[in-house]
């Protein structure tokens, strides 16, 4: 087996939005304010925030990231889904059919979502570059190793590989928390294990 290490990028709850969505929320013509730069190239955290509103609750100041995306899409941690009352599954970014919705509020308007929430499945972003360097494939699945006093495995991380990407595991706030993560540290991943 084969192994090479990946930074890990802890990301909380936020919400992709559409360009028609944003101009419902906060305003016509409107186009998200840049704040912080993320882990992957083109891809940030803007000013603006909303507030998620489900059956059970609502979570004020949700980051918007950017730029815009063809649909709009909320990644919540499994702990976010008690408070909101839905019940989204693990899902890959960008496959949303069947996943439930919750109401979008801006200072503008209202969204309800009639689909779109989900808990995002951990993946590594990485470049075809990197993809022919360690022998891996869109599509292909990993384990990453974690070390330390509340180590472990994760299993079944989807490898995603695009040219605008660069070398990054992406997990949520309640897997980080479990394993004792923090952003940038070097975990080894696991290439070739039949059961991944």
């Amino acid at each position: 087996m084969k192994t090479f290490k990946v930074p890990v990028g802890i990301s909380n709850r936020h919400v992709h939005l559409s360009q028609e969505h944003i101009e419902i929320l906060f305003g016509e013509g409107h186009q998200l304010t840049p704040t912080k730069d993320l882990s992957q190239p083109g891809q940030f955290a803007s000013e603006e925030v909303v507030t998620l509103v489900g059956p059970k609750g609502s979570m004020p100041g949700v980051r918007v990231l950017g730029p815009a995306r063809k649909a709009s899409q909320i990644e919540l941690a499994a702990t976010d889904t008690f408070k909101l009352g839905v019940k989204p599954p693990v899902r890959d970014s960008g496959e949303l059919e069947g996943t439930p919705g919750v109401e979008l509020v801006g200072p503008a308007g209202k969204v309800q979502l009639g689909q779109g929430a989900i808990v995002a499945a951990r993946h590594i972003h990485m470049t075809p570059d990197d993809a022919q360097k360690y022998d891996l494939k869109d599509g292909d699945h990993v384990k990453v190793v974690v070390p330390g006093i509340r180590g472990g495995i994760f299993e079944r991380v989807l490898i995603r590989v695009n040219p605008n990407y660069a070398l990054d595991m992406h997990i949520d706030t309640d897997e980080g928390n479990a394993f004792g993560l923090k952003n940038g540290d070097l975990l080894d991943v696991i290439i070739g294990d039949a059961n991944c």
